[in-house]
C-alpha cells in the first residue's frame, strides 16, 4: 500500500496544506520584527534594511509576497548586520528560523500540523522543476516540517 501523502501548498486540495504553506496568512515575529507569512519573509530578506521592497513582502502573502521578491539580484539575503550568500546552507538555515517561530507561535497551525500525522509532507507547486539556486529547497522545506510535526507529537505524547 502506498505512503499517504500531503501536499503542503497554497495550491493544495488539502486545506490543511493550504494553511500550512509558505504563502498563507501566518503572522509571526522573528527577532522582533513582525512578518505576515513565510513568504513575505523569504522575499522580503532579498532586499536590504530600507529598500521599499522588504516592507512591502514583509506585510504580504501568497503572489503578492512572491511578487514583491521580482527583481532581486538573489546574490545575497539580508537579515543582521551581515548579508548571507543567497541559497546556501546559512541561508536555508535562517529560513527554517522563520518556520519554526511561525509554529512556536501560531497554535492552531500547531493542531493543523499535528493532524498530518502519519501522512507523508510533500510540497508540489505546480511550477516545474525546481530552480538550482532557491530560498528553501523543497526536499529541505519538507524535512523542516517533518521534524517540527515529529517533535509537536513528542511534546503532546
Amino acid at each position: 500500500m502506498a505512503n499517504q501523502t500531503i501536499n503542503v501548498a497554497y495550491t493544495s486540495d488539502d486545506w490543511r496544506g493550504v494553511a500550512l504553506s509558505n504563502f498563507s496568512l501566518s503572522p509571526f515575529l522573528l527577532d522582533g520584527v513582525l512578518l505576515a507569512s513565510i513568504e513575505g519573509f523569504i522575499q522580503g530578506i532579498k532586499f536590504p534594511e530600507g529598500h521599499p521592497a522588504r516592507a512591502r513582502a514583509f506585510a504580504s502573502t501568497a503572489w503578492q509576497a512572491k511578487e514583491c521578491g521580482q527583481g532581486a539580484d538573489k546574490v545575497h539575503v539580508y537579515w543582521g548586520p551581515t548579508p548571507i550568500a543567497f541559497g546556501t546552507t546559512a541561508h536555508h538555515q535562517l529560513v527554517e528560523r522563520a518556520l519554526r517561530a511561525k509554529f512556536e507561535q501560531n497554535q492552531g497551525l500547531r493542531h493543523v500540523l499535528r493532524s498530518t500525522q502519519g501522512l507523508d509532507i510533500l510540497h508540489q507547486t505546480g511550477e516545474g522543476a525546481e530552480p538550482a539556486l532557491t530560498s528553501i529547497p523543497a526536499a529541505e522545506f519538507c524535512r523542516i516540517l517533518t521534524e517540527i510535526r515529529s517533535g509537536l507529537l513528542v511534546d503532546q505524547a
